[in-house]
């Protein structure tokens, strides 16, 4: 993979449903253009912060497997199959099913499809591409770059077009310091924002699984997760503000209609096919991105020993990790078939920030010590702000996230079944006897 390629994976995650749904919750709470400026920017360099540790870290390990060989390498076995089994289990698997649901209706209103075959879209949705990353790594990489670059442009047309047309206008901005009338209390605003926008910027981190197939790794990866993280804020500021300056904030009544009214006020009574068209771009980008990353991680444990042999095997004809593939699809239509993915996903995230800091911690675990201009600034300001956000994730709902430590911490006895078994094969293989 290439640069480009690489940067589009970083921004293909990130940028998804999220951006046309979450400016607006995030204005209405906040009543302040000034205050989602200052969330959006704050969370743009916290995620910086957690890019540059992690293209450190990838520079350091140019190899499959991401977070799953920073953890390992630093904390050991243990730890590392903890966010392996995470994330094979319910992690990707329900971000999966999620972006695949989360597209179905657009899907439907842009090709007029009957609302009866709904349940059978997000399906296709995972099937198709989890067909196209078996058979090719080449093909699915350039459609994944393409579609993820394409998307980018058209945010930014978008903007572009929401003032060339005129339908924009700075007045519904004003006043910019001031919270409009029926905002939230100040705290439980910005807190709400910081986590939604934590959402948003979600996944850059899915560059790092695929750093064994980029080429000249020590300069593209550090560009690519930096690049990737500038273009991200820079979007999610535009997006935000092109919105806001179409569609006051006093007239927001809700996320979805919000959305109407923003395509609807560009592009007349087309509007919502326009809007549609847009959102299915960047869903899709973003569940290519994940198809692609996300097998790489089962690939390593099982290259490993610790996880089932077969998911560590290249097919023979199409050089991809096809089994690891299947197996996350399988399990992407699973947590699909029981509908109930945004609860289990709600159970996770809290366990996942941690891993997140720990596999930036892992810096300060370095044989060699890391000399860089940002650190240790980079990884503390990060560390910093996974602890606090995992801190508003338990004091706004604290018993999913304990449920899902436990659903995490249920992975100790399963690595006691593969390192059991694997201490048993060798222990039956015959001894040469030194003479």
């Amino acid at each position: 993979m290439g640069l480009a390629a690489t940067i589009a994976v970083v921004t293909g995650e990130s940028i998804a449903l999220g951006i046309f749904l979450t400016p607006a919750a995030m204005a209405r709470s906040l009543g302040s253009p000034v205050l989602l400026a200052a969330v959006w920017c704050g969370m743009g360099l916290m995620t910086m912060c957690g890019a540059l540790c992690y293209s450190e870290l990838a520079v350091r390990f140019p190899v499959t497997g991401g977070e799953y060989v920073y953890l390992r390498e630093g904390y050991g076995g243990r730890i590392a199959f903890l966010y392996g089994w995470m994330s094979a289990i319910v992690m990707d698997p329900g971000v999966a099913a999620a972006l695949a649901v989360g597209a179905t209706p657009y899907v439907l209103g842009l090709f007029g499809f009957s609302t009866r075959v709904q349940w059978l879209v997000p399906a296709v949705i995972l099937v198709g591409l989890a067909v196209l990353n078996y058979v090719g790594t080449k093909l699915s990489r350039r459609l994944m770059a393409t579609a993820n670059l394409l998307k980018i442009a058209v945010l930014v047309c978008l903007v572009a077009w929401a003032w060339i047309s005129g339908h924009a206008t700075v007045t519904h901005l004003m006043p910019l310091t001031e919270r409009r009338t029926g905002s939230e209390p100040i705290f439980a605003a910005v807190a709400g924002a910081v986590v939604s926008a934590f959402f948003c910027f979600g996944g850059w981190w899915e560059a790092s699984k695929i750093a064994g197939e980029v080429r000249n790794p020590r300069r593209n990866l550090p560009l690519a997760f930096t690049c990737g993280v500038f273009l991200v804020t820079a979007v999610y500021l535009l997006v935000s503000f092109a919105f806001l300056s179409v569609v006051p904030m006093e007239r927001i009544v809700s996320n979805t209609a919000f959305v109407a009214q923003f395509g609807e006020a560009l592009f007349g009574s087309t509007g919502g096919k326009v809007l549609s068209a847009c959102v299915l771009l960047s869903v899709l980008g973003g569940l290519m991105a994940l198809t692609m990353a996300a097998p790489r991680v089962y690939y390593a444990m099982a290259k490993d020993g610790a996880f089932f042999a077969p998911f560590g095997r290249l097919h023979p004809r199409f050089g991809t990790p096809a089994n690891a593939v299947l197996l996350q699809t399988g399990l992407a239509l699973v947590v699909l078939s029981f509908g109930a993915f945004d609860r289990i996903l709600s159970f996770i995230i809290f366990s996942a920030i941690c891993f997140l800091g720990l596999s930036a911690a892992t810096l300060f675990r370095m044989r060699e010590p890391v000399r860089r201009w940002w650190f240790p600034v980079a990884p503390v300001v990060f560390l910093a702000g996974c602890f606090a956000i995992d801190l508003m994730i338990l004091m706004h709902d604290p018993v999913p996230a304990l449920i899902g430590l436990a659903i995490v911490l249920c992975g100790d006895p399963v690595r006691r079944f593969f390192f059991s078994k694997s201490s048993a094969a060798t222990s039956a293989q015959p001894q040469q006897i030194s003479m």
